[in-house]
């Protein structure tokens, strides 16, 4: 545990300001996060230095296709996330309190020296949303850029600018889940809202990191030719046509039981759709 940065005080408590939700957390309380905890007028970040999964993956599963291809990544994860989207796919450790999940403490430092040790060239901060343990992710980064590592962002980008533009300098390459380009649908299924995320990921492109973006097509929800081609023209109408899209397959998860997977002709013709907007490079996920 430790204190939480992006807070202020407020009645009874305080307000975290790592997110657009801005939390009002009462002594006791947590955010939706389920990681940030009010004790004593302070925020913590109650996920520090205990992850709940670390794994070495190709760093081609991050999704990462022209990132260092062909090598590895140390890929590590805390518990939290700040959407609930009904089909998550790691709802076993995104959508639970970090006492729910089975942790090991590793320090910042144990993390980089295990990297090194498996002579692996990068950290992946993936699996769950590792803004809601944005202090562990700090801390490993600065730690990983100074001894050479590169450093990973998984994430749906639904977060701060400050937090944002604090982390950025020493992240080399993301990989951001754009769930739609509908705001509805955002809030109805993710809780959460659209505009931060496109904001965030303009500001990502112009600090010149690496970018890739992931849509996964949820059957019968945004896979429609419109809303495929509503994201591409986004992406291609603010410079984005280079950025790779990975267009992902759904398999029923989690709340989302119902329908079945995306059918395979569905993501063949999302694919020339994205051509057709101009988005240059495209990937098929999940098939």
């Amino acid at each position: 545990m430790k204190e939480a940065r992006f807070h202020t005080t407020a009645d009874g408590g305080v307000q975290c300001l790592l997110c657009p939700h801005h939390c009002r957390i009462k002594e006791g309380g947590r955010g939706l996060c389920r990681s940030r905890e009010c004790r004593d007028g302070k925020l913590y970040a109650l996920s520090y230095g205990r992850p709940c999964a670390l794994a070495i993956d190709p760093v081609e599963k991050k999704p990462l296709n022209r990132f260092m291809p062909g090598t590895h990544c140390l890929s590590l994860s805390c518990t939290g996330c700040n959407l609930s989207c009904r089909w998550c796919q790691n709802s076993d450790i995104s959508q639970v309190a970090p006492e729910e999940a089975d942790s090991t403490v590793f320090s910042p430092g144990d993390i980089v020296e295990a990297c090194l040790r498996h002579g692996l060239p990068s950290i992946a901060y993936t699996y769950t949303e590792p803004f809601t343990w944005w202090e562990y992710m700090y801390d490993i980064a600065v730690l990983a850029h100074d001894r050479g590592l590169k450093n990973i962002l998984v994430s749906a980008g639904y977060v701060e600018k400050a937090p944002l533009q604090e982390l950025l300098p020493f992240i080399d390459a993301a990989n951001i889940d754009i769930k739609a380009l509908d705001d509805i649908i955002y809030r109805r299924y993710c809780g959460a809202t659209l505009a931060p995320v496109l904001e965030n990921i303009l500001l990502m492109a112009s600090a010149g990191i690496h970018l890739e973006i992931t849509n996964l097509l949820v059957t019968g929800l945004n896979d429609s030719e419109q809303q495929v081609a509503a994201l591409c023209r986004w992406m291609t109408s603010n410079g984005l046509q280079d950025v790779p899209l990975h267009l992902s397959r759904f398999f029923p998860r989690y709340r989302m039981k119902e329908p079945g997977p995306t059918p395979g002709k569905t993501l063949f013709r999302a694919r020339e759709i994205a051509f057709s907007c101009g988005v240059k490079t495209v990937f098929l996920g999940n098939i």
